[in-house]
């Protein structure tokens, strides 16, 4: 069973926005958090934002403060990562996560962001 798939990566320009999804199966929904990471070309796999499942506080990386919105939608099983005033180096492969309470971490496919003109 597929735990997490990612969607809605795809080609804008600078400045534009994107909203990525991600679908977690019901197994998967219990874990203690999810985030998103990206990787870009030549560089280390880098955390982007966590929400925690119980309460839904957040976390960010400082390059994306104030522009990338972690959010979770349990009726959906859903976790999504709105992303506006993208720069070129927010291009990368950007992954969904899950880290059960056994610290087992879960990871999708991964979505393309490439932010060109």
């Amino acid at each position: 069973q597929v735990q997490l798939v990612e969607s809605g990566g795809g080609l804008v320009q600078p400045g534009g926005t994107l909203r990525l999804s991600c679908a977690v199966s019901r197994s998967t929904w219990r874990s203690y958090s999810f985030s998103w990471y990206r990787q870009a070309p030549g560089q280390e796999r880098e955390l982007v934002a966590t929400i925690i499942n119980a309460g839904g506080s957040t976390n960010y990386a400082d390059s994306v403060k104030g522009r990338f919105t972690i959010s979770s939608d349990s009726d959906k099983n859903m976790v999504y990562l709105q992303m506006n005033s993208l720069k070129p180096e927010d291009t990368a492969v950007y992954y969904c996560n899950a880290r059960t309470f056994y610290r087992v971490d879960v990871w999708g496919q991964g979505t393309q962001v490439t932010v060109s003109s």
